[in-house]
């Protein structure tokens, strides 16, 4: 695996670019904290943690369907609300990724597969992580559409949608190519699958709003745009996986 910075010296990076102040978490240097942290500290997308955000210093509108959605940093951690906090700097999330157009006139059920598309890629991915290549698919699918030249206003790159600093926790080389996009991609997703037990809705929910809020709501998120994206994962998951038995 690429030589990765140690989380000490990357989440001040972080910080810094949300003008905000950390304490250091000593213990996130130790090398079987780096998932978790990943999965803990996503990048809001998803690979979400994937919804682009706004650059005006947290004050920014977002679309008007469904509710806002507040992302912030709190004790080190990132998290995520329908509520303002209080005294604590924000970005607020707007639909991104290929799936999250909460007024797509996609059919989902029909749109065309991608059943070839980097076929070699996933399918060495999802045996290096234990998951199913048909839902990696449909990861991909729901992020990028298949366009490995996707990037967000906010940065997030690739096929899987990752975000830089993301991308760096998790030793993706370059997340510009595919390969390397859907290794990063497929270990963040695998490490999201085993936090929420193999629950692929959670898992799929985290990917795209985060793992706090997820974790905060008991469940998928009451925002328009998760709860779309997860319906539409299923769709095309299930879609995959008959086409592997077609």
């Amino acid at each position: 695996m690429p030589h990765t910075e140690p989380f000490s010296r990357s989440l001040p990076a972080l910080a810094a670019r949300w003008h905000l102040r950390l304490r250091p978490a000593t213990w996130a240097t130790l090398p079987w904290a780096r998932l978790a942290l990943v999965v803990t500290l996503s990048m809001g997308a998803g690979v979400g943690s994937h919804a682009a955000e706004s650059d005006n210093a947290g004050r920014a509108e977002v679309k008007k369907t469904g509710p806002k959605v507040y992302k912030y940093i709190k004790g080190g951690v990132v998290s995520f609300s329908d509520v303002p906090p209080a005294k604590l700097a924000y970005v607020v999330f707007s639909p991104s990724c290929y799936a999250c157009n909460v007024t797509s006139n996609i059919d989902w059920h029909s749109t065309r597969l991608h059943v070839d598309d980097y076929m070699e890629e996933i399918n060495l991915a999802a045996r290096q992580y234990a998951l199913d290549p048909a839902l990696v698919r449909a990861v991909i699918h729901a992020e990028s559409g298949f366009n490995a030249g996707a990037r967000s206003q906010k940065g997030a790159m690739g096929l899987m949608q990752l975000m830089p600093a993301t991308a760096r926790m998790l030793g993706v080389a370059n997340a510009r190519l595919p390969g390397d996009n859907i290794q990063g991609g497929v270990q963040y997703l695998a490490g999201l699958m085993a936090r929420f037990k193999n629950d692929i809705a959670l898992a799929t929910a985290a990917y795209n709003a985060g793992p706090e809020a997820v974790q905060k709501y008991a469940g998928i998120p009451p925002y328009a745009e998760t709860q779309v994206y997860v319906q539409r994962v299923k769709i095309l998951h299930q879609r995959y996986k008959d086409s592997q038995h077609g």
